[in-house]
Protein backbone atom coordinates (compact mmCIF):
# COMPACT_ATOMS: atom_id res chain seq x y z
CA UNK A 1 0.00 0.00 0.00
CA UNK A 2 3.03 2.46 0.99
CA UNK A 3 4.19 1.89 -2.27
CA UNK A 4 1.24 3.06 -4.38
CA UNK A 5 0.46 5.50 -2.24
CA UNK A 6 -0.09 8.73 -4.11
CA UNK A 7 1.16 7.59 -7.11
CA UNK A 8 -0.49 8.45 -10.97
CA UNK A 9 -0.67 5.27 -13.25
CA UNK A 10 -1.67 5.34 -16.98
CA UNK A 11 -3.29 2.09 -18.11
CA UNK A 12 -3.51 1.30 -21.52
CA UNK A 13 -5.84 -1.18 -22.16
CA UNK A 14 -7.07 -0.48 -18.91
CA UNK A 15 -11.48 -0.78 -19.60
CA UNK A 16 -10.33 -4.33 -21.12
CA UNK A 17 -11.03 -8.05 -20.12
CA UNK A 18 -7.15 -7.67 -18.06
CA UNK A 19 -6.78 -4.17 -17.64
CA UNK A 20 -9.92 -4.03 -15.77
CA UNK A 21 -9.00 -6.29 -12.85
CA UNK A 22 -5.84 -4.76 -12.96
CA UNK A 23 -7.27 -1.04 -12.71
CA UNK A 24 -9.61 -3.00 -10.02
CA UNK A 25 -6.32 -4.02 -7.52
CA UNK A 26 -5.04 -0.65 -7.99
CA UNK A 27 -7.89 1.11 -6.89
CA UNK A 28 -7.41 -1.36 -3.82
CA UNK A 29 -4.09 -0.47 -3.38
CA UNK A 30 -4.96 3.32 -2.63
CA UNK A 31 -3.29 4.87 -6.08
CA UNK A 32 -4.14 7.92 -6.40
CA UNK A 33 -5.04 8.19 -9.90
CA UNK A 34 -5.74 6.04 -12.61
CA UNK A 35 -5.90 6.95 -16.11
CA UNK A 36 -7.17 4.94 -18.90
CA UNK A 37 -6.62 5.88 -22.05
CA UNK A 38 -9.56 5.33 -24.70
CA UNK A 39 -8.68 4.54 -28.70
CA UNK A 40 -11.36 7.49 -29.71
CA UNK A 41 -9.19 9.99 -28.74
CA UNK A 42 -5.85 8.34 -28.08
CA UNK A 43 -5.05 5.72 -30.82
CA UNK A 44 -1.54 4.26 -29.56
CA UNK A 45 -0.52 2.97 -33.14
CA UNK A 46 0.09 6.55 -34.12
CA UNK A 47 3.21 8.63 -32.26
CA UNK A 48 1.02 11.81 -32.69
CA UNK A 49 -1.73 10.27 -30.14
CA UNK A 50 0.81 9.09 -27.77
CA UNK A 51 2.65 12.42 -27.66
CA UNK A 52 -0.57 14.49 -26.79
CA UNK A 53 -1.63 11.33 -24.45
CA UNK A 54 2.23 12.24 -22.25
CA UNK A 55 1.22 15.80 -22.62
CA UNK A 56 -2.21 15.62 -21.60
CA UNK A 57 -1.14 13.60 -18.37
CA UNK A 58 1.62 15.76 -17.28
CA UNK A 59 0.23 17.66 -15.03
CA UNK A 60 -0.99 18.36 -11.92
CA UNK A 61 2.32 16.26 -11.20
CA UNK A 62 4.32 13.92 -13.30
CA UNK A 63 2.75 10.27 -14.28
CA UNK A 64 4.95 8.22 -11.97
CA UNK A 65 4.47 4.48 -14.04
CA UNK A 66 3.14 3.11 -16.92
CA UNK A 67 1.50 -0.17 -17.83
CA UNK A 68 0.97 -1.17 -21.20
CA UNK A 69 -1.83 -3.71 -21.10
CA UNK A 70 -3.47 -2.76 -25.19
CA UNK A 71 -2.90 -5.16 -27.87
CA UNK A 72 -4.45 -6.23 -30.58
CA UNK A 73 -5.25 -9.83 -29.68
CA UNK A 74 -7.32 -13.27 -31.04
CA UNK A 75 -7.24 -16.70 -31.75
CA UNK A 76 -5.35 -18.87 -34.20
CA UNK A 77 -8.49 -18.05 -36.74
CA UNK A 78 -8.04 -13.72 -36.22
CA UNK A 79 -4.20 -14.44 -36.44
CA UNK A 80 -4.06 -15.89 -39.37
CA UNK A 81 -6.63 -13.71 -41.32
CA UNK A 82 -4.75 -10.44 -40.19
CA UNK A 83 -1.36 -11.42 -39.66
CA UNK A 84 -0.14 -7.76 -41.00
CA UNK A 85 -2.64 -5.55 -38.76
CA UNK A 86 -1.93 -7.67 -35.32
CA UNK A 87 2.45 -7.00 -35.94
CA UNK A 88 1.57 -3.44 -36.93
CA UNK A 89 -0.83 -2.24 -34.52
CA UNK A 90 1.49 -4.16 -31.33
CA UNK A 91 4.75 -2.79 -32.58
CA UNK A 92 3.61 0.40 -33.30
CA UNK A 93 1.44 0.58 -29.79
CA UNK A 94 4.22 -0.94 -27.74
CA UNK A 95 7.41 0.92 -29.32
CA UNK A 96 5.82 4.63 -29.46
CA UNK A 97 4.10 3.90 -25.91
CA UNK A 98 7.73 2.69 -24.55
CA UNK A 99 9.73 5.35 -26.45
CA UNK A 100 7.31 8.55 -25.12
CA UNK A 101 7.14 7.48 -21.52
CA UNK A 102 11.23 7.72 -21.21
CA UNK A 103 11.19 10.69 -22.70
CA UNK A 104 8.39 12.01 -20.54
CA UNK A 105 10.59 10.95 -17.62
CA UNK A 106 8.28 8.81 -16.62
CA UNK A 107 9.35 6.60 -13.62
CA UNK A 108 8.68 2.99 -14.69
CA UNK A 109 7.72 1.43 -17.87
CA UNK A 110 5.80 -1.88 -17.25
CA UNK A 111 5.63 -3.92 -20.60
CA UNK A 112 3.22 -7.16 -21.33
CA UNK A 113 4.74 -9.73 -23.63
CA UNK A 114 2.91 -12.88 -25.07
CA UNK A 115 3.53 -16.57 -24.73
CA UNK A 116 3.25 -16.44 -28.71
CA UNK A 117 6.85 -15.10 -28.43
CA UNK A 118 8.49 -18.37 -27.84
CA UNK A 119 10.02 -20.24 -30.49
CA UNK A 120 7.34 -23.25 -31.98
CA UNK A 121 10.19 -26.09 -30.16
CA UNK A 122 10.71 -24.82 -27.57
CA UNK A 123 11.67 -27.47 -24.99
CA UNK A 124 8.82 -28.12 -21.60
CA UNK A 125 9.15 -26.08 -19.85
CA UNK A 126 9.48 -22.50 -21.04
CA UNK A 127 12.52 -21.31 -19.78
CA UNK A 128 12.92 -17.33 -20.15
CA UNK A 129 16.23 -18.54 -21.70
CA UNK A 130 14.92 -20.04 -24.90
CA UNK A 131 13.25 -17.30 -25.60
CA UNK A 132 15.55 -16.14 -28.71
CA UNK A 133 16.04 -20.05 -29.86
CA UNK A 134 13.96 -20.36 -32.99
CA UNK A 135 10.99 -19.01 -34.88
CA UNK A 136 7.70 -18.82 -32.81
CA UNK A 137 4.65 -20.63 -34.20
CA UNK A 138 3.52 -19.84 -37.25
CA UNK A 139 0.13 -18.73 -36.79
CA UNK A 140 0.89 -16.70 -34.32
CA UNK A 141 4.78 -15.14 -34.96
CA UNK A 142 3.86 -11.61 -36.41
CA UNK A 143 1.94 -10.92 -32.69
CA UNK A 144 4.80 -12.95 -30.76
CA UNK A 145 7.68 -10.77 -32.95
CA UNK A 146 5.98 -7.30 -32.04
CA UNK A 147 5.40 -8.04 -28.47
CA UNK A 148 8.92 -9.17 -28.02
CA UNK A 149 10.51 -5.90 -29.35
CA UNK A 150 9.34 -4.53 -25.95
CA UNK A 151 11.93 -6.58 -24.61
CA UNK A 152 14.67 -5.72 -26.61
CA UNK A 153 13.45 -1.89 -26.28
CA UNK A 154 13.80 -2.27 -22.29
CA UNK A 155 16.92 -4.30 -22.80
CA UNK A 156 18.90 -1.44 -24.94
CA UNK A 157 17.32 1.85 -22.52
CA UNK A 158 18.35 0.88 -20.07
CA UNK A 159 21.95 0.05 -21.37
CA UNK A 160 21.81 3.32 -22.53
CA UNK A 161 19.75 5.51 -20.77
CA UNK A 162 19.19 4.06 -17.41
CA UNK A 163 15.65 3.49 -17.79
CA UNK A 164 13.98 1.36 -15.68
CA UNK A 165 11.52 -0.96 -17.05
CA UNK A 166 10.24 -4.72 -17.10
CA UNK A 167 9.02 -7.25 -19.69
CA UNK A 168 6.62 -10.19 -18.62
CA UNK A 169 5.57 -12.87 -20.63
CA UNK A 170 1.97 -14.09 -19.70
CA UNK A 171 0.25 -17.67 -20.31
CA UNK A 172 -2.80 -17.89 -22.23
CA UNK A 173 -5.18 -16.21 -19.78
CA UNK A 174 -9.12 -16.50 -19.60
CA UNK A 175 -11.91 -15.84 -16.78
CA UNK A 176 -14.97 -13.52 -16.31
CA UNK A 177 -15.10 -10.99 -18.42
CA UNK A 178 -13.05 -12.58 -21.25
CA UNK A 179 -13.75 -12.03 -25.11
CA UNK A 180 -16.58 -14.69 -26.29
CA UNK A 181 -16.54 -13.71 -29.87
CA UNK A 182 -16.52 -16.59 -31.89
CA UNK A 183 -14.58 -15.32 -34.20
CA UNK A 184 -11.32 -13.55 -32.24
CA UNK A 185 -11.52 -15.51 -28.96
CA UNK A 186 -9.14 -17.35 -27.65
CA UNK A 187 -9.57 -21.16 -26.80
CA UNK A 188 -11.33 -21.08 -23.67
CA UNK A 189 -13.73 -18.62 -24.12
CA UNK A 190 -15.06 -20.21 -27.44
CA UNK A 191 -15.30 -23.22 -26.41
CA UNK A 192 -17.06 -22.52 -23.52
CA UNK A 193 -19.60 -20.44 -25.72
CA UNK A 194 -19.79 -23.36 -28.14
CA UNK A 195 -20.66 -25.67 -26.14
CA UNK A 196 -23.13 -24.15 -23.86
CA UNK A 197 -24.93 -23.31 -27.43
CA UNK A 198 -25.07 -26.95 -28.08
CA UNK A 199 -26.73 -27.92 -24.31
CA UNK A 200 -28.95 -25.29 -25.31
CA UNK A 201 -30.23 -26.27 -28.99
CA UNK A 202 -29.89 -30.04 -27.63
CA UNK A 203 -27.33 -30.92 -30.16
CA UNK A 204 -25.46 -34.31 -30.20
CA UNK A 205 -22.66 -32.91 -31.37
CA UNK A 206 -19.83 -30.37 -32.20
CA UNK A 207 -16.93 -29.33 -34.02
CA UNK A 208 -13.64 -28.26 -32.76
CA UNK A 209 -10.83 -27.39 -34.56
CA UNK A 210 -7.42 -29.90 -34.93
CA UNK A 211 -7.24 -33.32 -33.09
CA UNK A 212 -6.91 -31.92 -29.61
CA UNK A 213 -3.14 -33.38 -29.08
CA UNK A 214 -1.62 -30.06 -28.36
CA UNK A 215 -1.42 -28.72 -24.46
CA UNK A 216 -1.98 -24.89 -23.04
CA UNK A 217 -1.30 -23.92 -19.73
CA UNK A 218 -3.94 -21.07 -18.63
CA UNK A 219 -3.70 -18.20 -15.90
CA UNK A 220 -6.86 -17.03 -13.86
CA UNK A 221 -7.13 -12.95 -14.76
CA UNK A 222 -7.19 -12.38 -10.96
CA UNK A 223 -3.79 -14.24 -10.46
CA UNK A 224 -2.22 -12.45 -13.65
CA UNK A 225 -3.23 -8.90 -12.24
CA UNK A 226 -1.54 -9.42 -8.82
CA UNK A 227 1.39 -10.73 -10.57
CA UNK A 228 1.71 -7.64 -13.07
CA UNK A 229 1.14 -5.74 -9.69
CA UNK A 230 3.59 -7.45 -7.99
CA UNK A 231 6.57 -7.31 -10.61
CA UNK A 232 5.55 -3.33 -10.89
CA UNK A 233 6.07 -3.06 -7.21
CA UNK A 234 9.33 -5.32 -7.15
CA UNK A 235 11.15 -6.03 -9.78
CA UNK A 236 13.31 -3.50 -11.29
CA UNK A 237 15.53 -5.21 -14.29
CA UNK A 238 14.88 -6.00 -17.84
CA UNK A 239 15.47 -9.51 -18.01
CA UNK A 240 12.04 -10.99 -19.17
CA UNK A 241 9.70 -12.94 -16.65
CA UNK A 242 7.16 -15.68 -17.13
CA UNK A 243 3.86 -15.75 -15.28
CA UNK A 244 2.08 -19.31 -15.18
CA UNK A 245 0.07 -21.27 -13.51
CA UNK A 246 2.50 -24.31 -14.11
CA UNK A 247 -0.41 -26.19 -15.22
CA UNK A 248 -0.61 -27.86 -18.26
CA UNK A 249 -3.73 -29.93 -20.08
CA UNK A 250 -4.31 -30.79 -23.55
CA UNK A 251 -7.11 -29.26 -25.40
CA UNK A 252 -9.03 -32.70 -25.84
CA UNK A 253 -8.53 -32.80 -21.81
CA UNK A 254 -10.07 -29.38 -21.53
CA UNK A 255 -12.55 -30.23 -24.17
CA UNK A 256 -13.82 -32.79 -21.76
CA UNK A 257 -13.39 -30.63 -18.73
CA UNK A 258 -15.89 -27.93 -20.32
CA UNK A 259 -18.57 -30.40 -21.54
CA UNK A 260 -18.84 -32.05 -17.87
CA UNK A 261 -19.25 -28.62 -16.11
CA UNK A 262 -21.42 -27.36 -18.29
CA UNK A 263 -23.52 -30.31 -18.70
CA UNK A 264 -22.68 -31.44 -22.86
CA UNK A 265 -23.22 -35.09 -23.26
CA UNK A 266 -22.29 -35.37 -26.64
CA UNK A 267 -19.52 -35.77 -29.02
CA UNK A 268 -16.98 -33.84 -30.31
CA UNK A 269 -15.70 -34.40 -34.02
CA UNK A 270 -12.11 -32.79 -34.61
CA UNK A 271 -11.82 -31.48 -37.82
CA UNK A 272 -7.96 -32.01 -38.79
CA UNK A 273 -7.80 -30.08 -41.41
CA UNK A 274 -7.90 -27.13 -39.22
CA UNK A 275 -4.37 -25.77 -37.34
CA UNK A 276 -3.10 -27.04 -34.11
CA UNK A 277 -1.15 -24.61 -33.37
CA UNK A 278 1.85 -24.62 -31.33
CA UNK A 279 2.47 -28.11 -30.00
CA UNK A 280 3.03 -27.96 -26.69
CA UNK A 281 3.34 -24.65 -23.93
CA UNK A 282 3.96 -24.74 -20.34
CA UNK A 283 5.60 -21.94 -18.28
CA UNK A 284 8.66 -22.47 -16.08
CA UNK A 285 7.84 -19.95 -13.42
CA UNK A 286 10.64 -20.18 -10.96
CA UNK A 287 11.87 -16.53 -11.64
CA UNK A 288 8.53 -14.96 -10.87
CA UNK A 289 8.29 -16.70 -7.34
CA UNK A 290 11.78 -15.61 -6.84
CA UNK A 291 12.40 -12.86 -8.03
CA UNK A 292 9.19 -10.73 -6.83
CA UNK A 293 6.68 -13.59 -4.98
CA UNK A 294 4.77 -14.52 -7.52
CA UNK A 295 2.58 -18.07 -7.63
CA UNK A 296 -1.01 -18.37 -8.98
CA UNK A 297 -3.82 -19.10 -6.60
CA UNK A 298 -6.57 -20.18 -8.34
CA UNK A 299 -7.31 -23.54 -9.50
CA UNK A 300 -7.66 -24.52 -13.08
CA UNK A 301 -11.11 -26.04 -12.40
CA UNK A 302 -12.10 -23.05 -9.91
CA UNK A 303 -11.41 -20.50 -13.24
CA UNK A 304 -13.55 -22.50 -14.97
CA UNK A 305 -16.58 -22.58 -12.97
CA UNK A 306 -16.17 -19.34 -12.10
CA UNK A 307 -15.98 -18.11 -16.18
CA UNK A 308 -18.79 -20.41 -16.88
CA UNK A 309 -21.08 -19.12 -14.32
CA UNK A 310 -19.97 -15.73 -15.57
CA UNK A 311 -20.86 -16.18 -18.65
CA UNK A 312 -24.37 -17.58 -18.30
CA UNK A 313 -25.45 -14.83 -16.11
CA UNK A 314 -24.37 -12.32 -18.57
CA UNK A 315 -23.58 -9.78 -16.93
CA UNK A 316 -19.77 -7.78 -16.21
CA UNK A 317 -18.35 -8.83 -13.43
CA UNK A 318 -18.57 -5.72 -10.47
CA UNK A 319 -14.95 -5.48 -9.58
CA UNK A 320 -14.27 -4.38 -13.04
CA UNK A 321 -14.16 -0.79 -12.32
CA UNK A 322 -12.29 1.90 -14.48
CA UNK A 323 -11.37 4.87 -12.46
CA UNK A 324 -10.90 7.74 -15.27
CA UNK A 325 -11.45 7.50 -18.95
CA UNK A 326 -9.88 10.10 -20.89
CA UNK A 327 -12.20 10.42 -23.95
Amino acid sequence: MDFWRNKRVIVSGGSGFLGSVVVSKLQERGVQEIIVPRKAQYDLTQIAAVRQLMADTAKPKPVDMVIHLAARVGGIGSNRAHPAEFFYDNLMMGTSLFHESWRAGIDKFVALGTICAYPKYTPIPFKEENLWDGYPEETNAPYGLAKKMMLVQSQTYREQYGYNSIFLLPVNLYGPGDNFDLETSHVIPGLIRKILTAVARGESQMVAWGDGTPTREFLYVDDAAEGILLASERYNQSEPVNLGSSYEISIKDLWTMIARLTGFTGEVIWDTSKPNGQPRRKLDVTRARDLFGFEAQVSFEEGLQRTIEWYRAEQAPSNHVVVKEIE
